[in-house]
């Protein structure tokens, strides 16, 4: 029976993890290295591979643990819940993630830009099987007139194009809006939108 990892080695995996989502949320999986990895984690190279015995099993881990972040705002979208509250309650829960989680949605960015060959099965599997399931409330709302008769499918990828917009273009979005804060407005205007978007 292996022994629970020391506080030391916890901190330290703690710190590779944050610094592999650094690095691979700015330079992508391509562009990051093992020798930039560590001095961003403050460990030294031979110390880093005690932890991680590649570059790619940092990426897995940091892929891995993000999943179930990224699927639960459209898993809490509830069948029986009011149609438009539910829609726009998951717009602004993947807004929130772009906000608090923005390293997180570039490294998911990064990996899809990429061709996604570290996730592929998780798209075409996981994501596929709850989108469709999410889309077909979206479509038993339309048919009953709950919501406007739009493409559900279109309709959620169009959310995670707004909200990721945020995460992913931050510089391009700040270097626009100045000194305003993006979030404030972008709430605003969200339900503006989809209010309006989803009426009968």
């Amino acid at each position: 029976m292996s022994k629970p990892p020391t506080r030391i080695q916890q901190r330290n995996r703690a710190a590779i993890l944050s610094a592999g989502l650094d690095v691979f949320s700015q330079f992508g999986f391509r562009g990051a290295t093992l020798d930039l990895i560590a001095e961003t984690a403050g460990l030294s190279k031979p110390n880093l591979l005690y932890y991680f015995p590649s570059k790619d099993s940092i990426h897995s881990a940091l892929l891995e643990r993000l999943l179930d972040t990224w699927l639960d705002p459209l898993k809490a979208l509830d069948g029986t819940g009011d149609p438009v509250k539910e829609i726009m309650g998951y717009a602004q829960r993947k807004l929130a993630m772009s906000r608090d989680f923005p390293r997180e949605s570039r490294l998911w960015a990064n990996e899809i830009l990429q061709g996604a060959p570290r996730i592929e099965s998780i798209l075409k599997n996981d994501l596929k099987v709850l989108v469709d399931e999410k889309a077909k409330i979206i479509k038993t709302w339309a048919d009953e007139g709950k919501i406007a008769d739009i493409d559900p499918h279109h309709l959620i990828f169009s959310i995670w194009a707004f909200t990721q917009h945020y995460a992913d273009f931050d510089v391009q979005v700040r270097a626009v809006l100045g000194d305003k804060a993006p979030y404030d407005g972008a709430t605003i205007f969200l339900d503006t939108l989809y209010a309006k978007l989803l009426r009968p």
